[in-house]
């Protein structure tokens, strides 16, 4: 690849402590992130099991003789491992057998069943998450403040500039996929559409050569993208569908249909925090529901500019996926967890960042800035009562991001206010 053509992403420190501590690592996300473009950057060779070219030829030697496709000046890039899941024991017998680190990158669009593995790699393959690029790594975030700084409850204020509604709707509709950089916003729409139809088209079947329903598949994936940014249960999906589609489907093939998009990394849910296990406040365990990107629920939704524009309670969910999209990828890079929180006395927190020393912080995401006095009241209210229950830790920090906001700056009541245009890693 040419690499004055690359574009810098997140991970890629990662990817360089990964392969300075693991004789391997493997770098997995949905199609079209950018894993193979990252991973090129960080090999000195590279081997394609989905070439086409000479009938497959790469796939039939992996098949034959995949110690042959290990074979290259390191480190050695094998794109779409799971092609031929065989491949990662042979990748992990060779980091045995050898006791060097950074010897292969290894990527995946899918998690393939356990047949035909040995082995798990522990200790020997380091596992990396990739996802579409966040509004930084796209242009489109100024990057004046630092979530790692936020987390620690430094932030230097400062006047952002005015954010238009109207681009902020095309962003959510683009999304964070590198091939849409640089197109017109119509031409960008078509891109996730034709990647869900590939995936339900193909690679549902190929990852376990199971045929299944793609017409309920695709059902079921509307019903997600209407309940984005949600924590709705497999039951109230299964009802949705029946009461929207007017189709019949039952919980079994919901859950397994939902087992095939995880794996498959469409779905990139939002698993639920809790402050303390000892904290008397008790807490739902639900997550809550995401697409790998909010245009993948735009081309769902079949939403446009004028319609998000004339639905802003749909545009507030979609908006709420963008931001959270790019806090998880954010956050990641300096050791911190993305959480959601929710408890029984109906409290909320959009978004929770564990940090590595055990802090966590507590994020509201609103559209308005209208709805930021709001936001900060609901945080504070958390906090008081975190820090009451026996048991508890308090949040550490307490932020709003605020998508029309033109400025990012600490409230006199201690509360941190930013917009996702300014938010870097």
């Amino acid at each position: 690849m040419k690499r004055q053509e690359y574009k810098e992403r997140i991970i890629d420190k990662k990817v360089d402590e990964y392969l300075a501590a693991f004789g391997a690592v493997c770098i997995e996300g949905p199609k079209w992130c950018g894993k193979t473009w990252t991973s090129s950057y960080h090999c000195n060779s590279e081997i394609y099991i989905g070439d086409p070219a000479g009938n497959f030829q790469n796939r039939h030697l992996a098949e034959i003789a995949p110690e042959l496709v290990l074979e290259g000046e390191t480190p050695r890039l094998i794109d779409e491992w799971q092609e031929v899941p065989p491949l990662w024991d042979a990748v992990r017998y060779k980091v045995d057998e050898t006791h060097q680190r950074g010897q292969f990158i290894l990527t995946g669009s899918a998690t393939p069943n356990h047949k035909g593995i040995l082995h798990s790699g522990a200790g020997r393959i380091g596992r990396l998450r990739m996802r579409p690029m966040s509004l930084y790594e796209s242009g489109d975030s100024s990057g004046c403040v630092s979530l790692e700084k936020l987390c620690s409850g430094e932030i230097t204020p400062s006047m952002t500039g005015t954010v238009d509604l109207r681009e902020l709707i095309k962003l959510i509709i683009r999304g964070g996929w590198p091939g849409s950089l640089g197109l017109l916003l119509e031409q960008a729409a078509l891109l996730p559409s034709e990647y869900l139809n590939a995936v339900i088209d193909d690679d549902v079947y190929r990852i376990d050569g199971v045929r299944r329903d793609t017409s309920k598949m695709r059902l079921l994936l509307r019903s997600l993208a209407r309940n984005e940014s949600t924590t709705v249960s497999n039951k109230t999906l299964v009802r949705d569908i029946k009461a929207i589609d007017d189709e019949d489907i039952d919980a079994d093939t919901v859950a397994s249909y939902l087992d095939i998009l995880k794996r498959l990394f469409i779905t990139d849910n939002q698993p639920p925090f809790a402050s303390n296990i000892r904290s008397s406040v008790r807490v739902k365990q639900s997550e809550k529901r995401h697409l790998a990107d909010p245009s993948l629920a735009c081309a769902l939704l079949k939403a446009t500019p004028d319609g998000l524009l004339n639905d802003l309670e749909t545009l507030g969910f979609l908006f709420e996926a963008l931001c959270e999209r790019d806090l998880r990828i954010y956050a990641e890079s300096f050791g911190g967890s993305l959480y959601h929180y929710q408890d029984y006395k109906n409290n909320e927190i959009d978004a929770v960042i564990e940090m590595p020393d055990g802090n966590w912080c507590a994020f509201e995401i609103k559209l308005g800035a209208n709805q930021i006095d709001a936001a900060a009241a609901s945080l504070l209210k958390i906090q008081k009562q975190t820090a009451e229950s026996p048991g508890s830790k308090p949040p550490s920090v307490l932020c709003v991001i605020c998508g029309m906001a033109n400025a990012a700056y600490k409230r006199p009541d201690g509360v941190f206010v930013a917009p996702p245009t300014a938010l870097k890693n």
